[in-house]
């Protein structure tokens, strides 16, 4: 499999916040490469999506969920650091970014809890810094920042050439205690009849999940999906002869989360390749979990 679009998309700089920046690459992208698609999506984009926005495909039964944004840092005062969403911190992390100054390429300090950068000038405040994308792939592997979710937007994208009837929604915040989902189910709900969806995201390698065994089908997290639905998934796994692995956990969180708490009936259900050094520059995946990925979500689509 050809990982260069991947490659790229980790390197584009889109913290929480910032998803213009993806967003606009998805765009020229999807209007460059859909001719090729096999069904032409509507773009569903503009203010009432905000950074958001969707491609709707036939007549969509399910949807799915990807979500754009990755966690960094914001420049507070003197040379502290605020997190954006939950990064794992060690002194020595490489940071980029730019100000009005210019390019930044800077060193990540942490001591006692306290994060701060050590640059040759002061940095703007609000200023978003993230990691320095470093890519390295191997013959089973491939390892950079921000996986977490450039894979699971990579995944999307791949599904689109295929797929015939379902809608592709790029979300914002997801990192950061999320926000763009309910305007999305509103439109999904009352405009297209659809929910039902699957959350393209990446998971955690555990004692339970393992590099290398599949993709991941979530049974819960810190939010428990409707189980009936999640056995419905599971089933179709079987019935596909694809390699996967269940997951239970009572932490983490996804775009499924703003699903159910929103006041439409939708069923969700997390499906991701697991990584390991979560949330580091350093996030690495199996590639026969990223290939066990792109077709369970090809045969689901087709199913559901």
């Amino acid at each position: 499999m050809n990982f260069a679009l991947l490659k790229q998309l980790c390197q584009i700089h889109a913290p929480c916040g910032e998803e213009a920046t993806l967003k606009e690459f998805l765009l020229a992208y999807i209007r460059k490469q859909s001719p090729k698609w096999k069904v032409q999506p509507k773009i569903i984009a503009g203010p009432q999506l905000q950074d958001a926005f969707m491609l709707v495909f036939g007549k969509p039964r399910t949807a799915v969920f990807a979500h754009m944004d990755s966690i960094g840092f914001t420049v507070r005062y003197q040379n502290q650091l605020v997190p954006i969403g939950g990064p794992h911190a060690e002194t020595g992390y490489v940071l980029t970014g730019s100000d009005s100054l210019g390019p930044i390429e800077c060193t990540l300090v942490e001591e006692e809890g306290q994060l701060s950068y050590r640059f040759g000038r002061a940095i703007e405040r609000g200023t978003s810094l993230v990691f320095k994308a470093h890519w390295r792939e191997e013959e089973d592997s491939i390892q950079c920042c921000y996986m977490d979710n450039r894979l699971g937007v990579f995944n999307a994208l791949k599904l689109c050439e295929e797929l015939e009837n379902g809608v592709i929604a790029f979300t914002s915040w997801e990192e950061h205690g999320g926000g763009s989902v309910p305007i999305i189910a509103r439109i999904l709900y009352e405009e297209y009849g659809v929910q039902q969806a699957l959350i393209s995201d990446i998971t955690w390698v555990t004692e339970g999940v393992h590099a290398g065994g599949g993709v991941v089908i979530s049974m819960r997290d810190r939010n428990i999906p409707r189980r009936s639905w999640v056995n419905r998934i599971i089933a179709l796994a079987n019935e596909s002869g694809i390699d996967y692995q269940l997951e239970v956990e009572g932490g983490g969180s996804s775009d499924g989360r703003e699903l159910q708490i929103s006041p439409y009936p939708f069923d969700w259900c997390f499906i991701g390749a697991p990584e390991d050094n979560v949330h580091s520059p350093d996030e690495i995946v199996h590639k026969h979990d990223i290939d066990c990925m792109l077709q369970l979500y090809g045969y689901l689509m087709e199913k559901l």
